[in-house]
């Protein structure tokens, strides 16, 4: 069995030889020549209620409920895909997932057929780390990827504008598993490493997501919760300590001050398992097999809907940021509608980045809302889901938010419902009926929208093995038409 002991001493070996309110608050953002370090920590698969400041009973999250007190707590961010792939294409492109035709998560290159998908995110479009290297910083990514499929001819991650990474559900050229946070035991030493310049790291966590990988020492924690609970929880107090072992490195390095640091998750909850669902088929790693959907008991904070849902449980998730030159503490946001493909031009503003001039984000900058002053948002946000309706409130394909208004609709378009968000944040009344010139009007913005997108993958993003057998397809009907 290899330990992760031996995976902290390969860590250590690789950097050595690697060279690939209350409080004051001051509002001005940096200069340029005082570059801030930004980290972006995306867990997986947490919901809304999934920390213990949004009022959970039984998951404890210490460092992120001190996180919030040292920083801002968004109650109304929501990632712009009820799944992991697109989500990350979101934050990773400043864009909408489905500019890339990308609406599902990437499995491999058959079922990316099946869905009009791309085999993984364009290399040649925008990757905003790519723009942070032009700009000085050093570009770390560490934990999960889920980017693309592996294909032999896949890029890998420093295609996107990485200086350094080490993932898993990546390109396997610098695989880490899955558990036992790995991937922050990377994030360190990255830090440390570069803590002399400005530097970018995404640090995506498994936590929540299965298998479950509950560690001895989380699981005694919380041993007088029922199983359920306890594997839970110990699941999200390993991601929780994450959060709080970068905060504490900050501190020691005495770089805090000087650091955006972000907290956010890829979507809402996964769904309970039942109990034939305790193991995690055919994932054995490190000579454990891993735990199933049986565990995963995450909670919305009473929204409806979760993981594969459009409705606010899927897609409305914890959202802290702590930056304590600019954001001011223990503040929380209730008004300011953000999304994730926000991040980007927040991430440019911080920095001190321009815009390329070609290229238009799909979001707009939050920077006054981390300062305080709130955001009026001047853009839609839009979202496409492509993974069918099996489980309770994950009817909806398109969505779209307006203002004050969402709405929802499925894939004939003849059934949909209507919210007033600012009311209504938990989506509980549906006012399509009583409302219908604001339904009319979200829904021709919506299919508008649509209309806009590709109906095909760019072919420059698919894999010599299915350009081949889409070839030979070709042929087979040719032949069989001669005959």
């Amino acid at each position: 069995m290899i330990t992760k002991q031996f995976y902290i001493v390969a860590l250590c070996l690789m950097f050595s030889l690697s060279s690939c309110a209350q409080a004051t608050t001051q509002t001005a953002t940096p200069s340029k020549d005082q570059k801030p370090n930004i980290i972006f920590i995306f867990a997986d698969d947490w919901g809304y209620g999934d920390i213990s400041a949004h009022g959970s009973t039984w998951v404890e999250t210490p460092h992120i409920d001190k996180m919030i007190t040292e920083g801002m707590d968004f109650a109304d961010f929501t990632v712009n895909s009820p799944v992991c792939s697109p989500s990350r294409v979101a934050v990773m492109t400043g864009q909408f997932p489905a500019r890339q035709s990308i609406h599902q998560h990437f499995q491999g290159w058959k079922a990316h057929e099946k869905r009009g998908m791309p085999d993984w995110m364009d290399p040649n479009g925008m990757s905003f780390p790519k723009e942070f290297q032009k700009a000085g910083y050093v570009t770390g990514h560490f934990g999960k990827w889920h980017l693309g499929w592996r294909a032999k001819d896949a890029p890998i991650e420093s295609d996107y504008g990485y200086d350094e990474y080490a993932t898993f559900n990546g390109s396997k050229t610098i695989e880490i598993p899955k558990g036992g946070s790995v991937g922050v035991d990377y994030a360190e030493a990255f830090i440390k490493k570069h803590k002399d310049k400005p530097f970018f790291i995404n640090l995506w966590l498994h936590e929540a997501h299965t298998a479950h990988y509950p560690q001895e020492r989380f699981m005694d924690q919380f041993g007088k919760l029922d199983e359920q609970k306890q594997v839970y929880a110990s699941i999200i107090a390993e991601g929780d300590e994450a959060v709080g072992r970068i905060m504490k490195l900050l501190e020691e390095l005495d770089l805090d001050e000087n650091t955006l640091i972000v907290f956010s998750t890829d979507n809402g909850p996964e769904w309970e398992g039942s109990e034939k669902e305790k193991l995690h088929k055919g994932d054995v790693e490190n000579g454990v097999e891993g735990l199933g959907k049986y565990y995963s008991v995450g909670e919305t904070g009473g929204l409806k809907g979760q993981k594969r849902s459009l409705f606010s449980g899927g897609i409305r998730v914890p959202f802290v940021a702590k930056w304590p030159k600019v954001i001011p503490k223990g503040v929380e946001d209730k008004t300011s509608s953000v999304t994730a493909v926000d991040l980007l031009p927040t991430f440019f503003e911080a920095a001190g980045i321009d815009m390329p001039k070609d290229y238009k984000p799909d979001g707009e900058s939050m920077m006054s809302a981390f300062k305080g002053k709130g955001l009026e948002r001047s853009k839609p946000i839009f979202w496409e889901w492509r993974g069918g309706s099996n489980q309770d409130y994950t009817w909806p394909t398109l969505g779209v938010q307006d203002g004050d208004w969402k709405l929802v609709v499925d894939v004939t378009g003849d059934k949909y419902e209507l919210f007033n968000v600012k009311n209504d944040w938990k989506e509980d009344n549906n006012l399509a009926e009583k409302n219908p010139e604001k339904a009319n009007e979200l829904l021709m913005m919506v299919h508008d929208w649509k209309a806009s997108l590709p109906t095909e993958p760019k072919a420059s993003n698919l894999s010599v093995v299915r350009n081949k057998a889409a070839k030979s397809g070709k042929k087979n009907k040719k032949a069989k038409k001669k005959n």
